[in-house]
């Protein structure tokens, strides 16, 4: 069944995309084009840290009541930054989408920024960096990142205490008010709705100010980095490599070779590392594949013994499907791959967040291409991009 799909952008230059769903529930996002990778290097972490502040009041709601407005009525709220888009999002009953709307409208457009409020959520930003740190997991492939990128790409999207320390409100609240212009937003919904009451509300409620999102300065490398710790017993090792951007037709290729190499319990780094060596418990891989950078990587847990040794696999196994890779092969991952696309938009939430990265990447229509994509794929792309000539590595190890 083709999906009820709308998409407009406004004389203002908001765009609105819109999926209607029959059932009771309905989930509505605003996001702007703007994260981590729009951040100079002084700035790492102010994407993130507006995100926090705009969930802490506005001069008609206090933070209590914009939670107690979503939850009070059944709903979730949340948000989250990334590095391409920061987004801001709650999943209700159908019947109080005017509400959800209302809420998440006053949050992007009125924040407070209370002095004693923003001095508080530093405190819980620190926090929350000490957590990122202390999961060795999360913290290998947070940093991965600086191996593969020089520049603005190079640094944690958290940030760091120098930066965090150094924003003040009013560095906040002018980029704030250079961002969150409606060129700059995107209005994403699944559910059940009605298009053209999304648009006038739109229309009623966002002016016509031009909003700016800066662009700094990343470039490509590889590098290899082990850091030693005190009071862990597992190493955690990151192997990544550079695939082509969202919108080369091969990004897809660089999808299935991901999926083939560690995307779950029958990948072949799976079945190596784990069912046939017993080096590991957790071999896992993901993408982060978008307009503006990409990668593959491949995430293992094993022993401070092991970890060249499981390398090695790793190397070996590319160098297998480079050679060796069969069309029935191949077909089977793109079955695999089909079969989740269609499962993730089984969620409202998450297709609306589906939709949004691909109004990022250029149009949230071409989404509903991806099964026509993944299927087009040729044996000779995936193969190629197998060759793995150069990549980073990185990893935390007990000491």
């Amino acid at each position: 069944m083709v999906p009820q799909f709308y998409r407009k952008v406004l004389k203002n230059g908001m765009t609105i995309v819109f999926e209607k769903r029959n059932l009771p529930v309905v989930a509505v996002a605003f996001a702007v084009r703007n994260g981590g990778i729009n951040e100079s290097l002084s700035e790492k972490g102010i994407s993130h840290f507006i995100e926090h502040m705009l969930y802490k009041g506005t001069p008609t709601r206090d933070a209590k009541k914009i939670a107690e407005e979503i939850e009070k009525r059944g709903g979730d709220l949340n948000g989250f930054t990334d590095e391409i888009i920061t987004a801001y999002w709650c999943k209700m009953p159908s019947k109080h989408f005017k509400t959800a709307l209302e809420v998440l409208t006053d949050m992007i457009k009125n924040p407070l920024f209370d002095e004693k409020e923003l001095e508080k959520e530093r405190q819980v930003i620190f926090e929350e960096i000490k957590m990122r740190k202390d999961s060795p997991h999360i913290y290998v492939l947070d940093n991965v990142q600086t191996e593969l990128y020089s520049g603005t790409l190079g640094k944690n999207l958290i940030g760091t205490y120098e930066t965090m320390k150094s924003i003040d409100r009013k560095k906040l609240v002018e980029k704030f008010r250079l961002v969150y212009q409606p060129n700059n937003l995107i209005l994403g919904i699944v559910g059940d709705a009605d298009f053209n009451e999304i648009v006038k509300f739109a229309e009623d409620n966002f002016g016509k100010i031009k909003g700016y999102v800066p662009k700094q300065k990343f470039s490509l490398k590889n590098g290899s980095k082990i850091e030693n710790r005190k009071g862990i017993d597992q190493t955690n090792l990151v192997f990544a490599y550079h695939v082509p951007l969202a919108g080369n037709k091969k990004s897809y290729a660089a999808e299935v070779l991901g999926t083939l190499m560690a995307g779950g319990m029958s990948s072949r780094l799976f079945s190596e590392i784990r069912e046939k060596r017993n080096l590991a418990y957790s071999v896992k891989g993901d993408s982060n594949i978008n307009k503006f950078f990409a990668y593959n990587l491949v995430y293992v847990g094993t022993t401070k013994e092991n970890m060249m040794l499981v390398k090695k696999i790793i190397l070996e196994e590319f160098k297998k499907v480079a050679e060796e890779l069969t069309e029935e092969e191949l077909n089977q991952v793109k079955e695999q791959l089909i079969g989740n696309y269609h499962i993730s938009m089984e969620d409202s939430q998450t297709q609306m967040i589906n939709l949004l990265l691909s109004e990022i990447d250029g149009n949230a229509k071409e989404f509903y291409e991806f099964e026509k994509n993944i299927s087009a794929v040729k044996l000779k792309d995936v193969k190629a991009l197998a060759k793995i000539k150069n990549y980073s590595f990185f990893a935390l190890v007990p000491e």
